[in-house]
């Protein structure tokens, strides 16, 4: 297996950092110094209260842009709106949302921390085909509708690919996961259709401090049990969650973002150089190996397409449209996700 070498970065030569003071200005691991005029007028959010959502929406408040928050419960301050997503009619008045100047769905149930039973499948199915169908139907039908639609969607859409090198021009793989995201992707065409630019943002696993995949992973390799999964030549593509947050906002602004787009950091890893780097930032040993039949054991599909699957993605459309990232390189992402 290839080792993972760095990829050169592009600096950021787009409107954004021209029209702003800039985007990739960082400080404590996050974006600062974006000009609110720069994304002017209301947002929609949908998943507010994971972790993404959450840093997103702490970042767009920083900004002073104002957000609509939907939500499954009853509203409980200003900026939500009460949303069904398993109902036809999701909204009951279309009034609030009129009048945004984009949308961000980034609802759905997770994909790594329930076994994949059937019941399960269907829920992730309805989480996220049939929301954002239901909400690009809603947006597509608005008298003004809003410019841009960014809908969350996965890496998993290429499936087990071995050591072939992904772009956002690779085909579709097999399985599962990979069906899940295609119809994930296919169910915003509504919104397509009505003029609206839909971003589909393919995330890769999410590095950063609360409810995510590094959460997961902590218990055991803070034990001194961190172990590599099956051969652990896999590759791993990964993202810091400051990184996520800024390429989102930079969807929201570069205009010639469209279709799908891989937010991953540009040098992938695999398995057992992940494994060996989070057990040195975390001082402990991870010198264990968990056979493959074992993982599919405790975890059944989910486990042989979420944690086996290798695929090596390359954050294309991004860098070609000047994205920068400010943590390209692993040890730092996982020191600044280990830090908060």
């Amino acid at each position: 297996m290839p080792q993972s070498k760095p990829i050169p970065m592009v600096l950021n030569s787009s409107p954004l950092s021209k029209r702003v003071k800039s985007i990739a200005h960082w400080r404590n691991g996050h974006p600062v110094n974006m000009d609110s005029t720069a994304l002017s007028g209301r947002i929609i959010l949908s998943g507010a209260s994971g972790m993404l959502g959450s840093a997103l929406q702490r970042a767009l408040a920083r900004r002073g842009i104002p957000t609509l928050q939907l939500m499954r419960r009853g509203p409980a301050a200003a900026g939500q709106l009460q949303w069904n997503p398993g109902e036809e009619r999701i909204i009951e008045s279309p009034a609030p949302v009129e009048g945004a100047v984009a949308a961000i769905h980034l609802s759905g149930a997770s994909v790594a921390s329930h076994r994949w039973t059937d019941a399960y499948k269907r829920e992730m199915a309805a989480s996220r085909v049939e929301s954002t169908h239901k909400l690009a139907k809603v947006l597509a039908a608005l008298r003004t509708p809003p410019k841009t639609f960014v809908v969350a969607s996965a890496i998993g859409i290429y499936g087990d690919r071995g050591d072939e090198l992904l772009t956002e021009a690779s085909q579709a793989g097999s399985g599962f996961l990979a069906n899940l995201c295609r119809h994930w992707e296919a169910a915003a065409e509504p919104a397509v259709q009505a003029g609206i630019r839909v971003v589909h943002t393919r995330f890769g696993v999410v590095l950063g401090p609360g409810r995510g995949a590094l959460q997961q992973m902590l218990p055991p390799f803070r034990l001194g049990l961190g172990a590599r999964l099956g051969s652990g030549r896999q590759w791993m593509s990964w993202v810091s969650l400051a990184d996520v947050i800024a390429a989102i906002l930079f969807a929201l602004e570069q205009t010639t973002l469209a279709g799908p787009v891989n937010v991953t950091a540009p040098n992938p890893v695999t398995n057992a150089e992940f494994t060996r780097a989070l057990g040195q930032q975390l001082h402990r040993p991870a010198l264990l190996t968990v056979p493959a039949f074992a993982v599919r054991t405790l975890f059944g599909q989910m486990g042989d397409e979420a944690l086996l699957a290798s695929a090596r993605v390359q954050p294309e459309k991004l860098q070609a449209s000047g994205f920068r990232f400010s943590m390209p390189e692993l040890n730092r992402a996982l020191r600044a996700a280990l830090e908060n």
